[in-house]
């Protein structure tokens, strides 16, 4: 039963999933139906944190948008996420950024990993 469910996880996996850690600045693109349409979005802004693993792998991504912060948990497999482009790369210490959603303007903001 074990290696069913494994087989069926291992074919809904992506191929091609960019390198992108917290605190990197990514754009996602998310497909969005509206009626019978359907059309990509994209939604840019910081990489809070990275969870879980496998097919089941997702990731949360904060942005302000009009002086209101906004955050989206997108399934990293999923069929509806077009592609990850990562922006820049954020230096951090931790693995959750949640103390960021207390920040506003410039305190919100993550320094830029220099290589």
């Amino acid at each position: 039963m074990n290696e069913i469910i494994k087989n069926i996880e291992a074919a809904q996996m992506k191929e091609n999933v960019p390198q992108f850690n917290v605190g990197d600045t990514v754009k996602v693109y998310g497909k969005i139906k509206e009626g019978n349409r359907e059309r990509v979005q994209v939604f840019e802004g910081v990489v809070l944190k990275r969870q879980g693993g496998g097919s089941k792998e997702t990731f949360t991504v904060r942005k302000s948008s009009n002086g209101v912060g906004v955050e989206k948990t997108w399934p990293l497999h999923s069929p509806n996420v077009e592609k990850v482009e990562v922006v820049r790369r954020g230096k951090v210490r931790r693995a959750k950024l949640n103390y960021l959603r207390t920040r506003v303007g410039k305190a919100a903001k993550v320094r830029e990993l220099v290589k």
